[in-house]
């Protein structure tokens, strides 16, 4: 696959997530898929997932955690089969009330034009105040 080919299934992939059709991100998904973000304290679903399944979960936790005010990928930067993608959200806990807001990288690695690795970079500092209760506004 291009790398213009991998920047628009991970484009879809967001696009898919910005209207809540987990179908549509899955498509992009190889179904084996390692899928690895942060672990946040206060969060449950975060660390290790594997397969289509285990992103369910994740996205299930995020949904259950969350209410996104601002999702923005903002940068693709494309080499070979990897993709990273840098862009900033702002959160408000649904526990807490509290809003978190941070720039982010994703990286993606793709395979036949699935994504095979997927890898989340934030502040999780920011995340898990915001989860567990502190400042009101915490972030960039």
């Amino acid at each position: 696959m291009s790398t213009e080919q991998n920047i628009r299934a991970a484009q879809a992939g967001y696009a898919a997530f910005a209207r809540g059709d987990m179908d549509g991100v899955l498509a992009q998904l190889d179904e084996n898929i390692e899928w690895v973000t942060p672990q946040v304290a206060g969060m449950p679903g975060s660390g290790t997932k594997h397969g289509h399944t285990g992103v369910l979960d994740f996205f299930k936790a995020v949904r259950e955690c969350w209410e996104f005010e601002a999702f923005e990928p903002r940068e693709y930067i494309a080499s070979g089969e990897v993709l990273a993608v840098e862009g900033f959200y702002r959160a408000k806990a649904r526990g807490t009330g509290l809003v978190a807001e941070s720039g982010w990288v994703m990286v993606w690695r793709f395979r036949n034009g699935k994504c095979i690795h997927f890898q989340e970079y934030t502040d999780t500092a920011v995340l898990s105040k915001a989860l567990v209760g502190a400042d009101r506004s915490i972030g960039a």
